[in-house]
């Protein structure tokens, strides 16, 4: 078998690897070796829950584990091997094939008595392919198989792999967990700081744990690389956490769950007519290195799909924003970015001109085409003309107040229905006025 996958049995007294390394960051000293251990996820592990009932009574086939890094995603499926004497094999996604995935199942196969658990981690990364390959191992029971990823499954996982699995959302650890560990980890002499005597106020375990952003296995990082800088038997000072604070990189993914569901956030709070939010959303995804020309463009849309006719400004200062991107670049064009959020942010809202295409475009789809009216058809030719084309047809612009009164469907609709929001309300009354002018010319003729 490849040296890229890990195998250990999770037997009470059998040896992981982490246990037979040398030195091991204290994210790893510190993961927890039971269920009761696991802090974080009460909404997964927590009394009368579905998965702790399925660990203890060890009956469960397949699990996918979906949550944002740091999570504990590989602590929770080494833990529900332990607890349930399972053989553990872990495998990366990103360094495996296809050759050793058979070799894996072949093992699994030859051993059933060992109730193999094939631990995944990013398998998000697995091709359909090699998906398809776990597929009969999965049905047969010769595998358990733990996916873990932090992207969503219903993209990136094979549905019938995902239908034969129970799947599982881990969220980011909250402060108060996260600070609980930290304090565990300083006091704690075997696996964790405690033989260093570093002590930290709860302040300062607070701040580490915002830094973390949710990420357990960062926290424990700074929290060791922290105590292993100052004198031991001393505290951790506010300076020691700014010094550390300085070179904080936030945690974003341009390429991950993270990307969709923070430009999500973004557009939800300009179209909430929320600038604040909408500016520390902004805020992120540029410290996060998330391309400006693409957040400009998502301003544009926004434009026209949420502020429309109620401010048609709105698409000017957009578009113009998008040709400061283009011309400017970073840094300086972080400007054109937050001044056209801002204004997008408090122009009046109004969907009314996308709905109503939309509708168009329905009504297009579910009805008969209608055909032209003749005398609206072009009459440039004479051969046109001598068909009839334009016949009949009035000139707009020499009827008072440019309203013929004719009719530019053989079968007329209405679709757009302007919103009192804005300069819409504006628009709403003229196209009253003329629809009540042209019903009079109507009754005239």
């Amino acid at each position: 078998m490849s040296e890229q996958s890990e195998i250990f049995s999770s037997v009470p007294g059998g040896d992981s690897p982490e246990k037979r390394s040398g030195h091991r960051p204290l994210a790893v000293r510190m993961r927890p070796r039971s269920l009761d251990e696991v802090m974080g996820q009460d909404h997964l592990v927590g009394k009368d829950c579905l998965l702790p009932a399925l660990i203890r009574s060890d009956n469960f086939g397949s699990i996918f584990l979906y949550g944002p890094p740091g999570c504990g995603k590989t602590t929770l499926a080494e833990v529900i091997a332990h607890e349930t004497g399972s053989r553990f094999i872990r495998l990366n996604a990103v360094l495996s094939n296809v050759a050793e995935l058979r070799d894996i199942l072949r093992y699994a196969r030859n051993r059933p008595e060992e109730r193999t658990i094939l631990f995944i981690d990013e398998i998000h990364r697995f091709n359909k392919a090699q998906q398809d390959l776990l597929l009969p191992d999965v049905e047969e029971g010769n595998i358990r198989l733990i996916g873990a990823t932090t992207h969503s499954p219903g993209h990136y996982i094979n549905a019938p792999l995902l239908s034969r699995s129970h799947l599982f959302r881990l969220e980011s650890v909250g402060v108060d967990a996260v600070v609980a560990i930290l304090r565990n980890a300083l006091t704690d002499m075997e696996r964790g700081l405690g033989a260093r005597g570093v002590t930290a106020d709860r302040g300062r375990l607070v701040d580490i744990a915002k830094l973390s952003d949710g990420d357990l296995r960062r926290a424990l990082n700074t929290l060791e690389t922290i105590a292993l800088a100052v004198p031991m038997g001393s505290a951790i000072e506010p300076d020691d956490l700014k010094r550390y604070a300085s070179e904080r990189q936030i945690r974003y993914d341009a390429n991950d769950d993270e990307h969709y569901d923070t430009i999500s956030a973004f557009i939800k709070s300009v179209r909430g007519c929320d600038p604040d939010a909408a500016l520390y959303w902004l805020a992120k995804m540029v410290a996060g290195g998330e391309d400006p020309r693409f957040i400009a463009r998502r301003l544009i849309i926004l434009a026209s799909e949420d502020v429309g006719l109620a401010d048609s400004r709105g698409l000017q200062v957009a578009t113009a924003a998008f040709q400061a991107v283009e011309c400017v670049g970073m840094p300086e064009c972080q400007y054109a970015l937050a001044h056209a959020t801002v204004f997008l942010a408090l122009a009046p809202k109004s969907n009314a001109a996308g709905v109503a295409y939309f509708a168009a475009k329905d009504y297009l789809q579910k009805n008969p085409l209608q055909p032209v009216p003749p005398m609206l058809r072009d009459a440039h030719s004479k051969t046109a003309k001598s068909m009839g084309n334009g016949a009949g047809y009035i000139y707009s612009h020499e009827c008072p107040e440019n309203i013929s009164g004719q009719e530019y469907m053989a079968n007329p609709q209405t679709f757009y229905r302007p919103k009192n929001s804005g300069a819409e309300t504006a628009l709403g009354e003229r196209l009253a006025y003329w629809k009540s002018l042209k019903a009079k010319i109507g009754k005239e003729k």
